[in-house]
């Protein structure tokens, strides 16, 4: 009998194509958004995007069934491993899947800040001739300039990479890469955050949602960063106290914040940072490319049919189910 497998949306066919033989596939009619638990109470496996919450109440009401939870992308914070493991759920992801796009999304929100593109954008499309040049805020040309990550695994080494090919010079504080690491990468590694924080023109964040993070960017740190830099944020939204940049940003201590992510999402219509002339704000779409969404699929369900097939998946979030795991 083949399993059967619950998406919250459809699958490009290079991903059904690794399913063949092995699962049936039904595409949610309600989205992930609404009361899908109905529709999935017969799947062994779910597919799910990051932005849906995944807690033991919601695992409970989808039924005993379920055997993994498949997440297109890295993140799961908002999947309860705890209670996944707890009841034998398996939680996969796929780390590799976007680490192009996103990476290209930061170095995107990073030029276009720099060279004031959405500001000059703004402009002429508010009616108004081209201003006068006392009138524009300088811009940042990037090349000899420092940026500062924080966070150097997949993406911030691939952003690492772009960023000294545009002649930046690369410094990166992350306690969990070993210097010869950054040395390949041609990246200075700076310890603790409060050191590197002040030589970096642009901060671009790439660490992971975790209680040790939270709010890593406070009003202390941002004080930290020059005056006139610039805050990038492709990660998580948590990770930056947005009171704080506010603050920042109103008082032009900071020149620019390129946001892709918000605490919470999605945000609230009027947003305040939606509304400053100095702000790039995304609706969390680093990874929304045709090749990253087909491949963050396909290694979605190259995971589920590994573990249909009775195998390890190569992602496994919570490794201590494995044992315990419901089949």
């Amino acid at each position: 009998m083949q399993a059967q497998v619950w998406s919250g949306r459809k699958l490009h066919p290079a991903a059904l194509a690794t399913l063949e033989g092995l699962a049936t596939v039904m595409v949610t009619t309600v989205g992930e958004l609404n009361d899908w638990y109905a529709e999935a109470s017969v799947a062994d496996a779910i597919l799910l995007r990051g932005t849906t919450h995944i807690t033991g109440e919601v695992m409970d009401t989808i039924g005993p069934h379920l055997r993994v939870i498949a997440r297109t992308g890295i993140g799961v914070d908002r999947i309860d491993l705890d209670a996944a493991t707890q009841r034998g759920i398996l939680v996969v992801n796929t780390p590799d899947g976007p680490t192009e796009s996103t990476a290209e999304h930061a170095i995107a929100l990073l030029l276009n800040l720099c060279k004031r593109v959405t500001t000059g954008d703004r402009m002429l499309r508010s009616g108004r001739p081209f201003p006068d040049v006392a009138e524009l805020p300088l811009g940042l040309e990037t090349r000899d300039t420092i940026l500062g990550l924080v966070g150097l695994g997949r993406i911030g080494s691939r952003v690492a990479t772009i960023a000294r090919v545009l002649g930046m010079r690369v410094l990166a504080y992350d306690p969990f890469i070993q210097p010869d690491q950054a040395v390949k990468l041609g990246v200075e590694l700076v310890t603790p955050l409060e050191n590197l924080l002040p030589q970096a023109q642009i901060v671009s964040l790439h660490c992971p949602s975790l209680p040790e993070t939270y709010h890593i960017m406070n009003a202390e740190r941002l004080q930290l960063m020059p005056k006139g830099s610039y805050l990038i944020n492709v990660a998580r939204g948590a990770l930056v106290d947005t009171d704080a940049l506010l603050a920042a940003l109103l008082s032009e201590h900071l020149a620019g914040a390129g946001l892709d992510v918000f605490d919470p999402e999605p945000p609230q219509a009027n947003h305040p940072l939606f509304s400053l002339p100095n702000t790039i704000c995304t609706p969390h779409i680093g990874s929304f490319t045709a090749a990253s969404v087909e491949r963050m699929q396909v290694m979605a369900c190259e995971e589920i049919a590994r573990v249909v097939r009775g195998e390890h998946p190569l992602s496994l979030v919570n490794a201590d189910v494995w044992k315990q795991r419901r089949t």
